[in-house]
């Protein structure tokens, strides 16, 4: 595989992770996958910071097993620099649907992938 096929691999498996019930619980797993600089623009508009998303994720939609889990389709990535991603998809959740786009970058320190930078667009209901 090339360097670009691999990036945007991790990015993808590093996105499907923050939607697992079970890190969006865990205030340590998802510090390991946000980068410390994490910057998120959430549907609502809201401005999220690293804190208040690593404080707030566990209550959010999508942490509980019963609860309901964010589907998401449609992935697609270009590397856009060496250790940076850009990912774009839609996730649908308890039928609302939203464009998402992250930003990814390598750590050098211990090469591990983190989101630097989210934003959700909600889809208004009837829209392709």
């Amino acid at each position: 595989m090339s360097e670009e096929t691999d990036a945007i691999r991790e990015a993808i498996t590093g996105e499907l992770r923050l939607m697992d019930p079970d890190v969006r619980a865990s205030p340590s797993l998802s510090r390991q996958l946000l980068d410390p600089e994490f910057v998120e623009v959430g549907s609502s508009g809201r401005r999220w910071t690293y804190e208040e998303m690593v404080a707030e994720m566990p209550g959010m939609d999508g942490a509980a097993d019963s609860g309901p889990r964010y589907e998401p389709s449609n992935f697609t990535g270009v590397l856009l620099a060496p250790g940076l991603v850009h990912l774009t998809y839609e996730t649908t959740l308890n039928g609302g649907r939203a464009r998402r786009s992250s930003l990814w970058r390598r750590q050098s320190a211990d090469g591990a992938w983190r989101m630097y930078y989210h934003q959700a667009t909600p889809v208004p209901p009837g829209r392709t």
